[in-house]
């Protein structure tokens, strides 16, 4: 059997190791943190070691809040602007992410984003254009849409850590949420997300929009049947969706992730060692990250025995 390629949510994965570690447990010797990039590297460490993938790619945000999306709905992510412009990011992250793409680079890992959209659209694009199997890593939500039993692709779901991943497919979603993978976007839009800025309809909750999705398919679906008098909707239900229409009109426009953005060709085999060692280790010990490189070394090499 081919071995996966492993598609890794890079936001995600570098925000949870960056919340997740202290930041007084991973400095430099000058008092610099680097929680985000050790714990970043210590993720890519044991997804290497224990899902063995041939191939890897790092999606990254070039644009964190696409202006398309936000055409559509204007209270997408709005909550997460800072005042000046721009995500609000915690200060003394941002300046991880360069030594993360830094220590990539070194190792000969290929990091991917596209201008004009989000990481999860680079996922996306890739996890039907590549050859399978595909295993997608990330902690959001949103990218459930992209389980296909048929393509062989599966999330790798570490919304509670790497250690408690949720290897899914489609039946894992069905049983999460009651819906197919494939209607994931249509069940996301009717229940909302406050945390990308997505309101949902008023007192629709998970149960019931799994019920809707169930019963007429998808947004057009239920969309077509407020039209229908005969189409069975209580009177509350009917009111609050058809108070909705507009949103509902747009918001899977906005939650379906795009696959079809424009990249270009890239490397995707993993590595066995380190492309360029000397920098690599010369970025270990100016970011004081010798235990974090070494055991992602080690997770390479141990793919050559």
């Amino acid at each position: 059997m081919t071995a996966p390629i492993m598609l890794v949510d890079a936001p995600s994965l570098y925000f949870r190791a960056y919340f997740g570690i202290p930041e007084s447990a991973a400095t430099t010797s000058d008092g610099q943190p680097v929680n985000a990039v050790r714990g970043f590297l210590d993720m890519l460490a044991t997804l290497i070691r224990t899902r063995r993938p041939g191939r890897m790619v790092c999606a990254m945000d070039h644009d964190w809040r696409p202006d398309w999306r936000v055409a559509l709905l204007p209270s997408y992510k709005a909550h997460r602007v800072a005042p000046e412009g721009g995500e609000v990011v915690p200060d003394t992250l941002t300046p991880q992410v360069p030594v993360i793409l830094d220590v990539l680079d070194a190792l000969g890992i290929t990091t991917l984003g596209a201008a004009g959209y989000e990481a999860d659209d680079v996922l996306g694009t890739l996890s039907v254009t590549q050859p399978g199997p595909v295993e997608v890593v990330s902690g959001d939500r949103d990218l459930f849409q992209l389980v296909d039993d048929d393509r062989g692709v599966r999330l790798l779901y570490v919304g509670r850590g790497v250690a408690k991943l949720e290897d899914c497919d489609d039946t894992a979603v069905r049983s999460r949420y009651g819906v197919p993978a494939a209607r994931y976007a249509d069940f996301a839009a009717l229940r909302g997300d406050p945390s990308d800025g997505l309101p949902g309809v008023p007192g629709v909750g998970e149960k019931t929009a799994a019920r809707l999705v169930d019963r007429y398919g998808d947004l057009a679906g239920i969309l077509a049947a407020l039209d229908d008098p005969g189409s069975g909707f209580a009177p509350g239900l009917r009111t609050k969706l058809a108070g909705a229409r507009d949103y509902l009109a747009v918001a899977p426009k906005v939650v379906r992730v795009a696959l079809d953005v424009p990249l270009p060709a890239v490397p995707t085999d993993l590595p066995t060692a380190p492309a360029d060692p000397e920098r690599l280790l010369d970025l270990a010990q100016r970011w004081n990250l010798a235990g974090s490189a070494r055991r992602l070394v080690d997770a390479l090499a141990a793919r050559a025995g």
